[in-house]
């Protein structure tokens, strides 16, 4: 019995399904989960001593690769100086500065711990803000697992072929209208049904809990238009696509600013973190300042700070984007080279650092369309290129992401196994 599966044997008698997070369990693509015990650049080492090309990043915090030395370092010099206060610290002001400056839309921010904990915050903002209770989201977005925001869930609710949760209770979910993605029509008539009643309408701008799927042309300026019509708070969801898309996200790319920004990932540099904010007249609506009270106490923990800080600040000097997306395309190419080659339909959509492999002729828009990838092909491909020694998310319906690290030899062969493993199929 290998390593893996020897702990994979012990947690699974003390951790429910054995992992601390479902997706991690295999039970999409079958099979048992590996463990690792160490990462540098743009390679995981298992417990079992094998090396893989790692395309899950720790799921996208990692933009400049594992363990790298910068922001290792941060962690270090925060650690010699405690590793929680308790009180404000000076890191957290840092923080808060290069987030208002980077994107666009933040006036003013507040820090948290998770993106679950972000988008939670934003939404009750949202509603003490408008003083509404409903909220619109989006056909497999996936905004973390409270229980306003997991209806019709992306990620692993949706792996594992429950889009809703057991525990929501059925009025908290009849204030979640669940619209599909890039559909005009059906946010004109969730409006037209509920006049002035939408606190908010909460989205990943780029979608990547239901693989990666880009909005249609004018869809999110739409967006930004319908919701500033109705007094309704527009809260983007850029946990996944903020400083990864652009230094701004999204919002940055695509010229739209919403009243509300979730972030997290990337800003804790490997380290748990998340933040929310916008237009400081509703963030003034927090307590202490206001009558909507969110806390936390480790929110701006000194080491989270510290990695985040040293993450975004290798941005801020690299700027890395254009090397990140010629990556992207190089990854894409290769794919779609091979599956026309062996005659299987794909999509693969592609910008910047995030991807996703859809095996289905119809162009992937929103969770109809994600549906029709054909899921045991994937599972196929999922274990022919692990086999070989690449990584990608245990799942058809998560989006891939790549670092600075895959620059070069990695990514040169991962494209030759992903081609080899798609040529077995």
């Amino acid at each position: 019995m290998s390593s893996s599966e020897q702990l994979f044997a012990r947690a699974k008698q003390l951790i429910p399904g054995g992992v601390n997070s479902p997706v991690r369990a295999f039970r999409s693509v079958g099979g048992a989960p590996f463990f690792v015990k160490a990462a540098r650049g743009a390679t995981l080492v298992t417990a079992d001593d094998r090396e893989l090309i790692d395309f899950v990043c720790t799921w996208g915090p990692a933009i400049h690769g594992h363990n790298h030395p910068a922001i290792r370092e941060a962690i270090a010099a925060a650690l010699d100086r405690g590793t929680s206060f308790g009180t404000p610290n000076p890191l957290e002001v840092e923080m808060a500065e290069l987030i208002v400056k980077f994107v666009p839309s933040i006036q003013k921010v507040r820090m948290c711990n998770s993106g679950t904990e972000a988008t939670m915050s934003a939404i009750r903002l949202a509603r003490g803000f408008t003083r509404r209770d409903k909220i619109i989201k989006f056909s497999g977005c996936y905004h973390g697992h409270s229980d306003s925001l997991l209806i019709k869930a992306g990620s692993g609710a949706l792996t594992h072929g429950h889009p809703d949760s057991a525990g929501v209770p059925a009025s908290f979910a009849r204030e979640t209208i669940v619209l599909p993605f890039n559909d005009r029509a059906a946010l004109d008539a969730a409006f037209a049904a509920n006049p002035g009643e939408i606190a908010g309408v909460i989205l990943e701008p780029y979608c990547g809990n239901v693989g990666f799927i880009m909005p249609d042309a004018g869809y999110l300026a739409y967006l930004r238009a319908i919701t500033a019509k109705h007094g309704t708070v527009l809260i983007f969801d850029e946990v996944m696509t903020g400083f990864r898309i652009a230094k701004g996200g999204v919002q940055e790319r695509d010229h739209i600013t919403p009243d509300l920004t979730c972030l997290g990932k990337i800003i804790g540099g490997g380290l748990p973190v998340g933040a929310f904010g916008g237009r400081a007249d509703i963030m003034d609506q927090l307590a202490p300042l206001g009558p909507v009270y969110q806390a936390g106490t480790l929110s701006g923990n000194p080491l989270a700070m510290a990695a985040g800080i040293a993450a975004l600040k290798l941005l801020e000097t690299e700027d890395p984007y254009a090397r990140l997306d010629a990556l992207g395309r190089r990854l894409r190419d290769a794919v779609l080279g091979a599956c026309q080659a062996k005659g299987l339909p794909v999509q693969v959509p592609q910008c910047g650092s995030m991807f996703s492999i859809f095996f289905t002729p119809t162009p992937v828009r929103d969770y109809a369309t994600a549906l029709t990838g054909n899921k045991e092909l994937f599972n196929r491909f999922f274990h022919a290129c692990l086999d070989r020694g690449v990584y990608l998310a245990p799942s058809a319906y998560e989006a891939g992401f790549l670092s600075t690290a895959h620059d070069g030899v990695a990514i040169e062969r991962a494209c030759g196994i992903m081609m080899d493993a798609i040529s077995s199929l």
